[in-house]
């Protein structure tokens, strides 16, 4: 009994040694937060849209990535040919992001890598293979989740619509806190326990829940809802809500509802009732996941862009992942581009192009309906409906 309580002891005194590093490390964060809001040089917010020139990176990632990457990057070639002719927009192609290298290096992100995407302003990123348990890869974090943090990323915004529904919804997912803020830094603490950590910080939430406020005062939209699971997960969860009541009190032409994340995932699935809601904000892993119930109902994830939005840098992207199994199966050539292009749209927009966005949704619109990609040999290419979607552009002048 007394060798056990012994090991015990050396055990919790383990856990809190490590436990003691990810607070510091957390606390730390927050004071670096709190100086960029108080108006340091390094928190000063760019405007993309003005941001002249604009630099453009390309980042291919893994399987698929390539593929629908190169297209979305002639289409963008296309649409601001004159931007590039004058130096107005520049593009740069950012090689090395793929599992293979990353797990050679141990590195989630290779530095080289990171430093050529923070020479850049906005970039437009294929998928990346996250190792799960039985893979031959390291157990390497996410690289999205180390870019979103590296760049202070905080913001993943994904829009969704169902025109002949009458659904338009807008998605803000805090991007840097939560379940998966902490996803790789978990402690096995024996063999018979593991233990992971969410984080929520006060200024964490009420960024993400303002931006969302503040886009529905923008747009005219006088709606916000508020998904948490408050009721079980009352501390970091009772956090995020808290700072939801704080945040709404400066908003009085916006009405603002909570619910709780499973309650909303069913009504998501109910047609008399999801067209009510317009803007929605949530916690990391809710936002995760219901944006991704979302977007099936939309079409399917292959259907939805995605952009993830800080006060330096923004990053557009595909929903769906990188599909290994299709270049192991000699399909990558069929791969959707869809979804790198509705990114590839939110990504002119940002910077200032309207017209130009407007121009590639429309002729998405028009070819998602005319043609057909399934992924195999029985649809469309990759760049075959791509050629078809330029053509479809042209044809709009």
């Amino acid at each position: 009994m007394t060798a056990t309580r012994e090991a015990n002891a050396a055990v919790v005194e383990r856990a809190k040694r490590l436990f003691g590093e990810i607070v510091e490390e957390q606390l730390s964060r927050i004071q670096r937060l709190k100086e960029a809001n108080a108006g340091a040089a390094s928190g000063t917010p760019l405007n993309h849209a003005l941001q002249r020139p604009i630099v453009v990176g390309f980042v291919g990632g893994d399987g698929i990535g390539p593929y629908i990457i190169k297209e979305a990057e002639r289409v963008l070639q296309f649409l601001l040919d004159d931007k590039l002719s004058t130096g107005e927009v520049i593009f740069r192609e950012i090689e090395g992001l793929t599992i293979e290298r990353r797990a050679k290096l141990m590195q989630s992100v290779p530095e080289d890598v990171m430093d050529a995407i923070k020479r850049c302003h906005v970039i437009l990123k294929g998928p990346t293979t996250t190792p799960k348990a039985g893979d031959p890869y390291p157990n390497l974090e996410s690289a999205n989740v180390t870019l979103r943090r590296e760049l202070d990323l905080f913001a993943n915004v994904r829009p969704v619509k169902i025109p002949e529904e009458g659904i338009d919804w807008v998605f803000f997912r805090e991007n840097t806190e939560g379940a998966y803020a902490l996803g790789s830094r978990g402690i096995n603490i024996t063999e018979d326990l593991a233990i992971d950590f969410k984080v929520t910080t006060t200024i964490g939430a009420e960024r993400i829940i303002r931006m969302a406020f503040e886009y529905a005062k923008r747009n005219g939209i006088n709606r916000v809802t508020v998904v948490t699971k408050a009721n079980i997960i009352k501390t970091t969860d009772g956090k995020f809500l808290k700072e939801a009541e704080r945040v709404a009190r400066d908003y009085h032409e916006v009405v603002w509802d909570h619910w709780f994340v499973d309650i909303f995932a069913a009504k998501l699935l109910d047609a008399n009732r999801r067209r009510d809601f317009r803007v929605i904000v949530l916690p990391n892993l809710y936002g995760d996941i219901i944006t991704d119930e979302a977007a099936e109902l939309q079409g399917g994830v292959g259907t939805a862009g995605s952009a993830n939005i800080g006060d330096r840098y923004a990053m557009f992207e595909a929903v769906h992942g990188s599909a290994l199994r299709m270049v192991e199966e000699g399909r990558a050539i069929y791969a959707n581009p869809t979804s790198i292009l509705r990114a590839a749209a939110m990504l002119l927009r940002h910077i200032g192009f309207i017209a130009e966005a407007q121009s590639l949704d429309t002729a998405l619109d028009v070819c998602t309906k005319q043609y057909t990609i399934t992924g195999r040999s029985d649809g469309l290419t990759c760049t075959a409906f791509t050629d078809h979607l330029l053509e479809t552009i042209k044809n709009q002048k």
